[in-house]
């Protein structure tokens, strides 16, 4: 069956188009070319050129470089791309040239085409709006894509991670607080400690998610600084006086972020290390949550088997072979995504020190990477508050039986007995496989009751150190 198709004319001359397609000609020629892989940007991304291209149609018509009709026409067609109505209509992998021109062409050609659809013109006219002259004036590809890099970065950040990580410390105050006399044993080097509480444990969880906040919170100012209006190299060539200015304004009008212009564009353009300190914080906290995730994991093991202090809630799945077995798939999920994230990192790091002279060109794999990195943790975090966190419970009747039977609580001993005495309780405890206390009460050192008035491991647990 053959499709039917338009004919479209560029400066290399005439392209055939899919007749349903709003994309153009460069579009076109692109899609023949780089025919690698199947990664796509995300639709935060293409979105946030409608975001990008109706700013700047506002702001040209405050420099007088564009009539106000044209300007409305493109206005609304940017806004349908923002609204998802042409997800569908950028067909490109983000493997093409490292400036983006591809993407920010597709954006164009898409937006002229619904603006002169607008004017009752058939799609592929040019006429009476242009996708270079009118879409894409006063502006780059060198200068918008990375402003667009800046845009969905910073919606990603503030609209879909920050919630989900608030909702994960939300998750573990509320369990920290619930098990606040819950005492169990510490460990160190994977090997029995002193005593603690499981609240402690879960609050340490905590004050990762609220320095991964500060992070995040930190890096957000810098990625709202944007090169727009820098156009080819940076000096502003063919961009009116204050379009920037304008621009910005109009940006932070529709979104709510604060966005301002660059006071140096070159480095906007050349560079992109806004975007590696986000990566950066990205990195950090995924380590803090593999942490977290693991931590979880190994404490509820078993059932019967494993630690077993924890109980995690069924998500009612099992093995495909041990039947009503139950894992912790919820954490593994979130384990994988910050591997992918700590990869995704090395990427950036690397696409960003990928500039020559006045241009990065590795602009679409790094905010590609980013991108995926800000949403897959986000989502993995929010599933993870929600379907594992807020559910776990303690085996308290593990726990006691922990600290029973735990050896180190007699470090408590130390100043008191002096080290090499409370060395002897441990070693004959373990030796006999009866109790510090039985085994202090052996050795003649103390009484059964001076014994448990000085190690009272709840009391212990709540130590000068977790009073401050």
């Amino acid at each position: 069956m053959i499709m039917p198709s338009r004919i479209e004319h560029d400066a290399f001359g005439p392209v055939e188009i899919p007749s349903d397609r709003y994309w153009g000609a460069q579009t076109q020629r692109a899609l023949g070319l780089f025919e690698i892989g199947e990664e796509r940007f995300p639709t935060v991304l293409t979105r946030a050129f409608g975001l990008q291209k109706r700013a700047a149609a506002q702001a040209n018509v405050q420099c007088g470089v564009l009539a106000q009709e044209i300007a409305s026409a493109i206005e609304k067609a940017a806004i349908e791309l923002h609204e998802g109505r042409w997800d569908d209509h950028f067909p490109l992998t983000i493997w093409q040239t490292g400036s983006g021109t591809q993407t920010n062409m597709n954006a164009n050609e898409v937006i002229a085409n619904r603006a002169n659809e607008l004017f009752g013109q058939p799609l592929g006219t040019k006429n009476p709006v242009h996708p270079n002259d009118h879409v894409n004036r006063s502006q780059s590809s060198n200068d918008s894509f990375p402003t667009v890099m800046h845009v969905a970065a910073a919606i990603e950040l503030r609209g879909r991670l920050r919630p989900a990580l608030e909702e994960l410390r939300s998750a573990l105050a509320e369990r920290s607080h619930a098990f606040a006399d819950v005492v169990k044993v510490a460990r160190t080097h994977l090997m029995d400690a002193v005593p603690m509480t499981m609240g402690q444990t879960f609050e340490t969880f905590e004050r990762q998610l609220s320095n991964a906040l500060a992070r995040i919170d930190d890096a957000l100012p810098r990625l709202l600084i944007l090169p727009q209006g820098g156009t080819a190299a940076g000096t502003g060539l063919n961009a009116p006086e204050g379009f920037d200015t304008f621009f910005c304004a109009a940006l932070a009008d529709v979104t709510g972020l604060s966005f301002v212009p660059s006071a140096h564009k070159f480095e906007g353009m050349a560079a992109h290390d806004a975007l590696v300190e986000l990566s950066g914080a990205l990195n950090t906290i995924a380590t803090s949550l593999l942490k977290i995730a693991n931590d979880i994991r190994l404490l509820a093991s078993g059932p019967r088997c494993g630690l077993g202090e924890l109980l995690i809630p069924d998500d009612g799945l099992t093995s495909s072979i041990m039947p009503g077995k139950r894992n912790p798939t919820i954490a593994e999920v979130l384990v994988q995504a910050c591997f992918q994230v700590i990869g995704n990192h090395q990427t950036v790091t690397l696409a960003n020190a990928s500039g020559n002279f006045e241009l990065n060109v590795a602009k679409p794999v790094l905010v590609y990477n980013l991108l995926q990195s800000l949403r897959v943790l986000a989502d993995s975090v929010s599933i993870f508050a929600r379907r594992l966190v807020r559910g776990i419970e303690v085996n308290r009747e593990q726990l006691a039986s922990n600290v029973d039977r735990s050896l180190l609580a007699v470090t408590a001993l130390n100043p008191i007995l002096g080290y090499d005495r409370v060395a002897q309780i441990t070693a004959r405890a373990f030796r006999d496989r009866v109790t510090p206390r039985e085994a202090a009460v052996a050795l003649g050192f103390l009484d059964g009751d001076e014994y448990d008035r000085l190690v009272d491991p709840a009391a212990l647990a709540a130590g000068s150190a977790s009073k401050r």
